[in-house]
């Protein structure tokens, strides 16, 4: 097991590589000028000549890519252009909120999807397995920014029963939540049901049922205990996705999150705060995934044996 975390941790290093530099790339071909930005459109064209040459912008792309690294590698991503500050620092101070956001999102997704899963399984081609499919299948489908606004309009506009934007206790949670919630659970109740449909097919399940246990103990106690490990699998890749795929949702609800951060820089071609920001949510995203993947043997004792 340890052999195992440490390779997947080595693995990690030319993923973010491979991410920074695709992000470096974009970064450097948009419009702008950085030394423009620090100094304001009215500064003086010597003073903006000598603080690109002061900041290195004159140099070629690798050059400034590989002084990136570098400084990266001791933790150093530099200061924001806008303003002035560590972008870790502004990172770290918005990422709780976004943690927050993903944390309740995915436990909405989670009670949803998987009892109606497991309902749809067991009572397949009936009137609810079909309204449900066909719910989950819109629930896919929909746009998080069109949700969000749909939702905003509804309870925040017409209603007034909850806030539109920000975040200003428990009610401001509510609507991004659900908004990032309703795409995950639709993934989860499919392949909820996906996962359960396969395993009640199964003769140890035809076994039990043989044996006289009740309906209920065969479904809750054999068919989901096997049945969970893809549903883990969608769980936790759902969790790392609106880690870093909450930027759409905090843009349309003004949450003060690393994604709305990240739109912001993106706006001002702050490089220093979108490559932090990218750099930061794919290691987080990595190290969900590494973490599913441990649970799994927790969960599946075959799977552990497979790690020694």
């Amino acid at each position: 097991m340890h052999k195992y975390i440490l390779k997947r941790l080595l693995l990690l290093v030319p993923v973010l590589l491979g991410v920074s530099f695709l992000v470096f790339t974009i970064m450097s071909f948009t419009p702008g000028d950085p030394a423009q930005l620090i100094l304001g459109e009215n500064a003086p064209a010597s003073a903006i000549a000598a603080l690109r040459e002061e900041m290195g912008l004159n140099d070629n792309f690798f050059l400034q890519y590989a002084r990136f690294v570098g400084k990266g590698i001791t933790g150093d991503f530099g200061r924001s252009y806008t303003s002035g500050r560590e972008v870790f620092g502004e990172i770290f101070a918005r990422f709780p909120n976004t943690l927050i956001l993903a944390v309740v999102g995915v436990i909405i997704a989670v009670l949803i999807g998987i009892p109606v899963g497991i309902i749809s399984a067991t009572k397949q081609y009936s009137l609810l397995d079909s309204t449900s499919m066909i719910l989950a299948l819109l629930g896919v489908s929909m746009p998080n920014f069109w949700l969000g606004l749909m939702l905003i309009l509804t309870f925040a506009v017409g209603l007034g029963v909850l806030p539109s934007g920000g975040f200003n206790g428990i009610k401001s949670i509510i609507l991004p939540a659900i908004t990032l919630g309703t795409g995950a659970a639709a993934i989860i109740t499919r392949m909820t049901r996906s996962s359960m449909l396969e395993v009640i097919r199964q003769d140890y399940i035809r076994t039990a049922r043989a044996k006289g246990l009740g309906e209920k103990k065969v479904i809750n106690k054999h068919a989901l205990k096997n049945a969970l490990i893809p549903v883990i699998t969608v769980v936790g890749l759902q969790f790392g996705y609106l880690l870093g795929g909450a930027v759409l949702t905090e843009t349309v609800y003004s949450w003060p999150g690393v994604g709305r951060l990240m739109v912001e820089a993106i706006r001002q071609k702050d490089t220093p705060t979108v490559l932090a920001a990218v750099v930061f949510l794919a290691a987080a995203f990595s190290v969900v995934n590494l973490l599913v993947d441990i649970l799994y043997a927790f969960v599946d004792p075959r799977i552990k044996s497979q790690y020694k």
